[in-house]
C-alpha cells in the first residue's frame, strides 16, 4: 500500500514537473520573435464576391510556438468566414473590425526558423495596402490584460490580376506609367506669367500696370468695424517682410493697405492694388476677409519661402463674390485622431481657400474627442482605443491602432480649452464650426462609455445616477450588424435617458461656444447607417410601443427620434443638421421597401448632407429629391468629394474606393446643378455606362434654391496622422474650393457638347498649370509647408525614346538609368530620354520632397 502511495507521489511530483516546464516554456517563447506577413490569393474566391488571403509566420526565435494557451488579434475592415481556414487556427469575429486567431486541436506548434502559412476567406475584395489586416498583436491566455504588439509586420504587394481585378467583369488593371502619360497627354504648359494671379477664379479681375512694394513700411488703415480683419492681415503678410507690417488707425500717409466698408453684397469685395495704395472694400467683415484672402493669392508663391526687403504686387482691380454660401470641409477626428495644432493648419488651408464652414465629426464609434464637463468617462474611456480583458478599461483597437492606448493615432480628445481655441481661431478666419455628435448610429464609443459609467455608480450603490444619461437598455436582446460591422452601435431611442445624454451634451456645446463668443447655428446630430434590427427587442422599446399610438415598429422610432430632437434643439435656438438618412421615410411601392423625402418635416428646416449618389447603387439623384421636396441640402457626393477615396487603383496608393477613385480632377469637374451630365466613371474606376441616368430625378429651378452649398469630406479610417492627413486632401481640396466659389462655368452649362468639351479642357490646363506652378509651390512653404501629394510622372516610348509627363506641370522631374530610385540630385528631364534599360523617374517639389517612382523600359 505505502509502495503504491509513493509511486502516486512520484507520478503526480514528475507531472507537476512536466507542467511547470511547459509553462517556462511558454513563458520563454517571446511574441516579438515573430515576423508575419500577409498576401493576397486571390479576388474572386470560388467565383464568389470573397477574397481568400494568407498569414505567413515565422519563428525567428529560439523557442518553439507554444501549441495553446495565445491569442493574435488583428483589424480587417472585411468580414472573415470560419472556414475554410487552414494552419489548425481559428479566425473570429469580435466586433466592428477586430477578429482573434487562435490555435485549435490541429495546430501543433512552430519550431524555431519555421514557418506557418494560414490562408482564410474574407468578404468582398482587396485593391491596395490599406485593405490589408493591421494592428497585430498577441495576447497570452493566462495574462489576457495584456496586449504585445507584433510589429515585425510586412504586407506583400498586389501583382497578379487575380490578386486586383474584384470580379470577372473588372475591366480596370492596375495604374501603369503609359495610363497616366494618356491622361496627361492633353495638358499643356501653360507659362506663369500667363497664369491668373488669384486663386479661386474671381468673378473679375482687370491687371493694370505699375507694383505695390510690400514691406515693413507699409501700415494697415482699417474703418472701426474691421479691425480684427487688419490685426489678422498684419500677422498673416508681417512673415513676408524683414521687419513688422502694422495696424496704424491714424496714419495718413505713406504707402498704406485700406480695409473700407462699402455697399456690396454680403461677403463680396473689391481688391484694387495700385503702386502706391491697397484698397479692400465691402459689406461686412467675411468680405474684407476674403479680399484679403486674395491679396495673398496674388503675391508670388516663393515669396512665402523666407522674408524679404519687400515683395511685389501687380496692380489689378478685382470685383468678386462667393458662388455658394456654404463652402463646407468634414474632417472625421473620431476614427483615427488629428492634435490640435493640425486641425488649426486645416483652418489656415480652409481659409486660405475661402471655404467658411468646418464640420468636425467628432464622435463615432470608435472614438469620442471632446471633453464635455459632468461626463468625464466619455473620455476617461471613450477616447481611448487598446487592449484589456473584455474591453472593460478602454474601446478596442480598431484600424489597426494596437493594444497600447498611448501609440498610434486610436486615442486622444480636445480638452474644452483645446475646443474653445480652435473655435476662437475658426472665428478669426470666418470659419464657421458646426460639431457632429453622431448618433443614433455610429455611437459606440458613447455607448460604452455611459455603460462604463453606469458600472461605476451602481458599484458605488448610486442607480439612478447610473441609469441617467444610459444610452442602450441593458436588457436588449436585439441583433444587428451595421456597415461597419458593429453589432452595438446604435442608441435607443425609446428610453429617456438618451435625451438626457444628447440635451447634456449640446448644453455643455453651447456653453463652449458662448466662451468662444463663437457663433453656434446647427447642431450635426447623425442619422446614418443605422442597421436593420436594431430596437426590436427593446424592452423600452415595446413598453413605449403599449404607450404610444404612433409607435407601430421599430421604423417608427426613427421620426419619434428626430422629431425629439427638432424639439431639443429649436428650444435652444438652434437647427437640426444630419445626414440624408435622417430626411427619409420608409415605405412600400408594389409591395417593395422603398425610401422617399418624409414630408414630416420638410417645412421644419432641417439641413441634409447627401453622400450617397454611389454610381450605379441606384440613389444618384437622391440629392435633388430632397432638394426638390424642399429639404435644404449640401452637396456631398461620395462620387467626387470623399477625399478618403484613392487617388488611383495602385495597390501602393492609401484610400479607400468603394465609391471610386477620387482624383483632383472629379472635385473640379464636378457641377453641382447637373452633376450626371459629365459623370465618367463607374465606381469601379471604368467607363460610366450613362443608362444609369435614365429616369432618374433632375433638379428643378425650386430645387436649386435648395441647394446651400458643397462639402468636400475627408473620413478618418486611413487619416494615421498629420502627414496622410495631407496626403489625401491635396490637392482635392482645391478643386472643391474652385467649385464652391466660382461662377457655374460656360463648360457646365453650355448643351452643345462639343464645345463644352473644348472649353472644360481649356478650363483644366488653367486649373492644373494654376495648382502646380503657383498654389503647391505656396503651400510648400506656407505655415510650415503642407504635405500634399506629388503626382507620379507618366511615361511612355516615343521614337525609341522615353517621354514623360506631369498631371501638374510645374515640378521638376528627375530620373536614373541605374536601377536606383531618383534623388534630388539625379538628372533633370528637359526631353525624350534615349538611354535604353529601365528608366525610373519621380517627381519634385521645391523643398526635394518627391512622389513615387514611375518605372519603364526603353528596349
Amino acid at each position: 500500500m505505502l509502495k503504491r502511495i509513493l509511486g502516486i507521489i512520484l507520478v503526480l511530483s514528475i507531472s507537476i514537473q512536466l507542467i511547470g516546464q511547459s509553462k517556462k516554456k511558454s513563458v520563454n517563447f517571446d511574441p516579438k520573435s515573430l515576423s508575419i506577413s500577409w498576401e493576397v490569393i486571390t479576388n474572386s474566391f470560388n467565383n464568389q464576391s470573397k477574397f481568400q488571403s494568407a498569414f505567413v509566420i515565422k519563428n525567428n526565435g529560439k523557442a518553439a510556438v507554444p501549441a495553446s494557451g495565445w491569442k493574435i488579434y488583428f483589424n480587417l475592415a472585411r468580414n472573415v468566414d470560419a472556414e475554410p481556414v487552414t494552419g489548425g487556427v481559428n479566425i473570429t469575429h469580435v466586433n466592428g473590425d477586430l477578429f482573434i486567431m487562435s490555435p485549435n486541436s490541429g495546430f501543433k506548434s512552430i519550431a524555431p526558423n519555421d514557418s506557418l502559412r494560414i490562408e482564410f476567406v474574407s468578404a468582398d475584395w482587396v485593391v491596395n495596402f490599406t485593405d490589408a489586416p493591421l494592428g497585430l498583436y498577441w495576447v497570452w491566455d493566462n495574462d489576457a490584460d495584456k496586449g504585445i504588439a507584433l510589429e515585425n509586420y510586412s504586407i506583400k504587394p498586389s501583382t497578379q490580376a487575380r490578386q486586383y481585378l474584384r470580379t470577372p467583369d473588372d475591366k480596370v488593371g492596375l495604374i501603369t506609367p503609359q495610363i497616366i502619360y494618356d491622361q496627361n497627354k492633353n495638358t499643356r504648359d501653360i507659362p506663369e506669367s500667363e497664369l491668373p494671379k488669384i486663386f479661386p477664379t474671381p468673378l473679375s479681375v482687370k491687371m493694370n500696370q505699375g507694383k505695390f512694394q510690400l514691406d515693413a513700411t507699409v501700415s494697415i488703415l482699417p474703418d472701426p468695424e474691421f479691425r480684427k480683419e487688419a490685426e489678422y492681415l498684419a500677422k498673416e503678410i508681417t512673415p513676408l517682410v524683414n521687419g513688422k507690417i502694422v495696424v496704424n488707425t491714424s496714419a495718413n500717409s505713406g504707402k498704406l493697405i485700406y480695409l473700407r466698408k462699402t455697399n456690396l453684397p454680403a461677403d463680396a469685395y473689391q481688391l484694387k492694388v495700385s503702386s502706391d495704395s491697397i484698397f479692400i472694400s465691402a459689406s461686412n467683415g467675411a468680405g474684407i476677409f476674403y479680399g484679403i484672402q486674395s491679396l495673398r493669392s496674388a503675391i508670388a508663391p516663393q515669396s512665402w519661402s523666407s522674408p524679404q526687403n519687400a515683395v511685389q504686387i501687380d496692380a489689378m482691380e478685382v470685383s468678386d463674390a462667393p458662388r455658394f454660401g456654404f463652402r463646407s470641409f468634414m474632417l472625421d477626428v473620431a476614427r483615427n485622431f488629428q492634435t490640435k495644432q493640425e486641425v488649426l493648419r486645416v483652418l489656415d488651408l480652409m481659409a486660405l481657400y475661402k471655404l467658411n464652414v468646418f464640420h468636425f465629426h467628432l464622435t463615432e464609434d470608435e472614438g469620442w474627442r471632446l471633453e464635455i464637463p459632468g461626463l468625464p468617462e466619455l473620455t476617461d474611456f471613450g477616447s481611448k482605443r487598446g487592449h484589456s480583458a473584455g474591453g472593460k478599461k478602454m474601446l478596442m483597437p480598431a484600424f489597426g491602432s494596437g493594444p497600447d492606448p498611448v501609440k498610434g493615432f486610436g486615442s486622444g480628445y480636445y480638452t474644452r480649452n483645446d475646443f474653445i481655441e480652435i473655435l476662437k481661431y475658426a472665428e478669426e478666419r470666418h470659419i464657421s464650426v458646426i460639431p457632429e455628435i453622431e448618433s443614433p448610429g455610429h455611437a459606440r464609443a458613447a455607448i460604452k462609455s455611459m455603460f462604463f459609467r453606469y458600472d461605476k455608480y451602481m458599484a458605488q450603490g448610486k442607480k439612478d445616477e447610473a441609469v441617467k444619461y444610459l444610452l442602450q437598455d441593458p436588457n436588449d436582446k436585439s441583433k444587428y450588424e451595421s456597415a461597419q460591422l458593429w453589432s452595438d452601435n446604435v442608441m435607443d431611442p425609446a428610453m429617456p435617458s438618451t435625451y438626457y445624454f444628447i440635451e447634456k451634451v449640446i448644453d455643455e456645446l453651447i456653453a463652449m461656444y458662448k466662451e468662444a463668443n463663437a457663433p453656434l447655428k446647427f447642431v450635426h446630430l447623425g442619422g446614418d447607417e443605422v442597421p436593420a434590427g436594431v430596437w426590436s427587442e427593446s424592452p423600452s422599446y415595446k413598453s413605449l410601443k403599449e404607450k404610444n399610438p404612433d409607435i407601430q415598429s421599430p421604423d417608427d422610432l426613427w421620426y419619434y427620434y428626430y422629431g425629439k430632437l427638432d424639439q431639443i434643439l429649436k428650444a435652444k435656438s438652434l437647427l437640426l443638421y444630419g445626414w440624408e438618412e435622417m430626411a427619409m421615410r420608409k415605405t412600400k411601392l408594389d409591395g417593395e421597401k422603398t425610401l422617399i423625402p418624409n414630408p414630416d418635416f420638410v417645412r421644419d428646416h432641417w439641413q441634409v448632407d447627401v453622400w450617397n449618389n454611389v454610381l450605379g447603387w441606384g440613389a444618384e439623384d437622391l440629392a435633388y429629391k430632397l432638394a426638390n421636396a424642399g429639404y435644404k441640402v449640401v452637396l456631398s457626393p461620395v462620387s467626387n468629394l470623399y477625399f478618403d477615396m484613392a487617388y488611383y487603383k495602385a495597390f501602393e496608393e492609401p484610400g479607400y474606393y468603394w465609391g471610386g477613385f477620387i482624383d483632383v480632377d472629379k472635385p473640379f469637374y464636378f457641377i453641382p446643378y447637373d452633376y450626371f451630365k459629365n459623370a465618367k466613371e463607374d465606381r469601379m474606376g471604368g467607363p460610366l455606362d450613362r443608362s444609369i441616368f435614365v429616369g432618374k430625378t433632375r433638379l428643378t429651378d425650386y430645387g436649386k434654391s435648395n441647394i446651400v452649398g458643397i462639402q468636400g469630406l475627408l473620413w478618418g479610417e486611413n487619416d494615421l496622422g498629420p502627414q496622410r492627413l495631407e496626403y489625401l486632401l491635396l490637392p482635392k481640396l482645391l478643386g472643391m474650393a474652385e467649385r464652391a466659389w466660382a461662377k457655374d462655368p460656360e463648360w457646365a452649362t453650355t448643351k452643345d457638347a462639343t464645345k463644352s468639351d473644348q472649353l472644360f479642357n481649356e478650363a483644366w490646363n488653367i486649373f492644373a498649370n494654376q495648382v502646380g506652378k503657383r498654389e503647391l509651390k505656396r503651400l510648400d512653404y506656407y505655415k510650415g509647408g503642407y504635405g500634399y501629394r506629388i503626382p507620379s510622372p507618366g511615361a511612355m516610348i516615343a521614337e525609341g525614346k522615353v517621354v514623360a509627363n506631369l498631371q501638374l506641370p510645374g515640378m521638376v522631374i528627375r530620373y536614373t538609368t541605374d536601377g536606383s530610385d531618383p534623388i534630388a540630385t539625379s538628372k533633370i528631364y528637359n526631353g525624350p530620354i534615349s538611354e535604353k534599360g529601365l528608366i525610373k523617374l519621380k517627381a519634385f517639389d521645391t523643398r526635394g520632397r518627391s512622389g513615387r517612382v514611375s518605372e519603364i523600359r526603353n528596349p
